[in-house]
């Protein structure tokens, strides 16, 4: 039989999922809990510890000795009642005890006072007070700060008065223990956490530059901090130039290419121009323009647009640009933007993106609608048609390289099954995503999310 069989551990995995949703989620504060939690759990138990076994030890005995003394007072005046006066038990008790006595003759006790919300002298010296004495008493703790009031009956008219200093009876100065032990950690916590912070620092600044990386964004970066993080950055810097160098190389290979194929295709129009124009060479002509238009899809989707770099773009001008040209073809085109329409973001990518699910809306619908709402961090942008739509189970298919929905979306021959494939690519490197969804005007939703 397997272990796993013998213990559940489902309530203690939702246990620690529970506990996980309230704990931070970045390095910094997490590093803060692992330095802090120790200290803190270091010093309750240190201070558990002292004031089970060294503060209130220290302050019973003090105050079984205070008590002691007011014992041997009280049984002087009993087993002494004709010499044991308040002048003499004042004499010994001054001399010998160091307490203010006095007997006070037809009174009795106080009525109890009120006892403090927490206080172990209270508690401790009560407790002494009927173990060794055993008689009605009264005390207070707390009328006068640097000293404690015990009044004992003696007899049917007269009282025992015992002043005495709190130190006497007390541990006071306890608490300076606890100061200078609170004080010194608060101290060592504030040097670690700069010193951590100047640790976790260069991670953060890592982090940022692999996020520029990925949004294409270029910001400045240079490997600091420990050997480890150092090497993590040197690591990061060397994939960076790789991959650019490989960007370079396949952009230098695809201009090649296109140029022959250009070239290819330019002799073929000068040729088909020169001979005799009949149905035939009209067809033939349409296959060149139909090649030319495949060839830079292609082109345009291998290269990707990497060179270029992000800027501070106007929003509200790149979709006034695509709805002017939708317009300009006759399909009638709604812009609603809300936010700032200031975006970071590579403009002419974008604006192909733009272009790209624009004419795949209109190529399929009488009506379109653009909305944008850059009111956080992120960039949602929707472009929304009363076209045929997309099946739920063919939405993520219509991403991938030349494919093309005919029944679906009644493509037309032109197209070479790259538009939308185009714009993911486009917006996955600005670190977004782009998702379809049903619209509300009918047929099919292009949301674009992007951080801008």
């Amino acid at each position: 039989m397997k272990i796993g069989a013998l213990f559940n551990y489902a309530p203690l995995d939702r246990a620690a999922r529970w506990f996980g949703r309230f704990l931070p989620k970045g390095l910094y504060a997490r590093s803060l809990i692992i330095i802090i939690a120790p200290v803190l759990l270091l010093q309750s138990v240190v201070a558990y510890v002292f004031m089970e076994r060294h503060w209130q030890l220290v302050t019973r005995r003090l105050s079984s000795a205070v008590t002691a003394d007011i014992a041997a007072l009280v049984d002087i005046y009993d087993s002494y009642p004709q010499d044991a006066d308040a002048t003499t038990l004042q004499r010994i008790a001054s001399d010998r005890l160091q307490l203010d006595v006095d007997v006070l003759h037809d009174t009795d006790l106080p009525p109890p006072g009120p006892k403090p919300f927490f206080s172990i002298l209270d508690e401790t010296l009560s407790e002494e007070l009927r173990r060794q004495i055993d008689r009605p008493y009264w005390m207070d703790t707390v009328g006068q700060s640097n000293y404690i009031e015990i009044r004992v009956k003696l007899d049917k008219d007269n009282v025992l008065r015992v002043i005495a200093r709190r130190s006497q009876a007390y541990a006071s100065n306890s608490h300076i223990f606890l100061v200078w032990m609170g004080g010194s950690s608060f101290v060592l916590l504030g040097i670690a956490i700069l010193f951590l912070r100047n640790q976790i620092r260069p991670i953060l600044r890592l982090a940022e530059a692999a996020e520029a990386l990925g949004k294409g964004r270029e910001i400045e970066f240079r490997p600091r901090g420990a050997r480890e993080v150092r090497q993590a950055g040197h690591s990061f810097l060397e994939m960076k130039r790789r991959i650019e160098r490989n960007m370079e190389q396949r952009t230098t290979m695809l201009n090649g290419v296109s140029h022959d194929l250009r070239t290819i295709l330019t002799r073929f129009k000068l040729s088909l121009a020169l001979i005799k124009q009949t149905p035939e060479v009209e067809d033939l002509k349409r296959d060149v323009d139909e090649m030319s238009r495949m060839l830079e899809g292609y082109l345009a989707f291998a290269r990707g647009d990497t060179g270029e770099q992000a800027i501070q773009t106007d929003l509200r001008v790149l979709l006034e640009e695509v709805q002017s040209d939708a317009e300009r073809q006759g399909q009638p085109t709604d812009l609603d933007i809300v936010g700032d329409p200031i975006i970071t973001v590579r403009p002419d990518a974008f604006r192909r993106l733009l272009f790209n699910l624009v004419a795949n809306a209109a190529r399929h619908s009488e009506n379109i609608s653009i909305s944008a709402n850059h009111e956080t961090r992120w960039l949602v942008l929707h472009v929304d048609d009363d076209g045929p739509g997309i099946p739920v189970e063919m939405r993520d298919e219509v991403f991938k390289p030349f494919v093309r929905l005919d029944e679906a979306r009644n493509q037309d021959e032109g197209g070479s099954g790259l538009g939308l494939a185009i714009a993911l690519d486009i917006a996955r490197s600005h670190g977004g995503d782009i998702s379809l969804s049903d619209s509300p005007l009918g047929g099919l939703r292009a949301t674009v999310r992007l951080p801008a």
